[in-house]
C-alpha cells in the first residue's frame, strides 16, 4: 500500500509537469528531480530492508527517522509542489486549492512555531513515553507515527525555507527562532537518548542511534540553514547588475528622463 501511495505521489507530480508544458509553460527540471529524490528517500524509509531492520535495531530506526523526517521533507519542499499544482490544475480546482491554502486552519498549521512544536514535540513524545515500544505491536500506530514524522517535517521545512505561496509569511525573525528552537530540541533529545535509551533498547544500540541522530541531523541542519541564509541574502541583497534597470531610466531632470552623467 505504501509503495502504491508513493508511486502515485511521483506520478501525480510528473503529470503536473506534463500539464504545465502542454500549456506552453516551463517547469524547472531540478524541482522535478527534487520531488523524485524526496519520494525515493521516503520509499527507502518505509519499504525494503531498512524499515525491516528498524523493527529490531534502534540505529536503523534512527536512519528511518532522518530519511523520513528531515531529508525527504527538504527535497519535497524544494520541489514546490503547491506552485506546480496551481499551475497545472484547471481554473476551478486551482481556485479551490488556493482557498484551502489561505484558510485559517492552513495558516495555523503552516506557521513556523506550530510546525516546530509539532515536529519537536512529536519526537520527544515518541522517545520519552511508551509510544516507541507500542509501535512494534500495533501496525496502525506505526504507520500513524511515521506519517506524523513526514508531515511535521514537511510543515517545518516549508515554514522556514518554502518557496510555495502562503497566505501570510511570518517575519524572518520568527522563522529563525522557530528553526533554532527545533534544532536545539532535536540536539538535546539526541543527547538524552544517548544517556537514557527507550525501554527495550540495548545501551550500545541506543548510543549508536543517538549519535546518528545527532551528527546526521547536524548535516541536514547545515543544509537547511545554508538555504535559509541564501534566501535571506537574495531577499536583502542587491539585484543582479545584469538585470537591474539602467540608471538613466529612473533619473529625472526637469521632469524628463535622460541618461545619468
Amino acid at each position: 500500500m505504501i509503495a502504491w501511495l508513493l508511486g502515485a505521489a511521483a506520478g501525480a507530480y510528473l503529470a503536473g509537469v506534463v500539464a504545465v508544458h502542454h500549456r506552453g509553460r516551463s517547469w524547472p527540471p531540478e524541482r522535478a528531480a527534487a520531488w523524485i529524490a524526496g519520494v525515493a528517500a521516503a520509499a527507502a524509509a518505509l519499504t525494503g530492508p531498512l524499515p525491516e531492520s528498524a523493527h529490531h535495531h534502534f540505529t536503523a530506526h534512527m536512519a528511518v527517522h532522518l530519511l523520513l523526517g528531515m531529508i525527504a521533507p527538504l527535497l519535497l519542499v524544494s520541489a514546490a509542489p503547491v506552485t506546480l499544482a496551481l499551475k497545472a490544475l484547471p481554473v476551478h480546482p486551482a481556485r479551490t486549492l488556493a482557498h484551502l491554502l489561505t484558510s485559517t486552519p492552513a495558516a495555523v498549521l503552516a506557521h513556523p512555531v506550530t510546525a516546530a512544536v509539532l515536529d519537536a514535540g512529536g519526537l520527544w513524545a515518541l522517545y520519552t513515553t511508551g509510544l516507541y515500544r507500542a509501535m512494534a505491536g500495533h501496525p496502525w500506530l506505526h504507520l500513524l507515527v511515521h506519517a506524523h514524522i513526514l508531515v511535521a517535517g514537511y510543515l517545518l521545512t516549508a515554514a522556514t525555507i518554502g518557496v510555495d505561496p502562503v497566505r501570510h509569511r511570518p517575519s524572518r525573525a520568527i522563522r529563525t527562532a522557530a528553526l533554532l528552537g527545533f534544532l536545539t530540541a532535536h540536539a538535546i533529545l539526541a543527547k538524552y537518548l544517548y544517556a537514557h535509551p527507550p525501554a527495550g533498547v540495548l545501551p550500545g544500540d541506543a548510543r549508536a542511534g543517538a549519535q546518528l541522530m545527532y551528527y546526521g541531523g547536524d548535516i541536514v541542519d547545515a543544509v537547511l540553514i545554508a538555504l535559509f541564509c541564501l534566501q535571506w541574502y537574495r531577499a536583502a541583497g542587491p539585484t543582479n547588475p545584469l538585470q537591474r534597470e539602467p540608471v538613466w531610466r529612473t533619473t529625472r531632470v526637469t521632469g524628463r528622463s535622460r541618461r545619468a552623467r
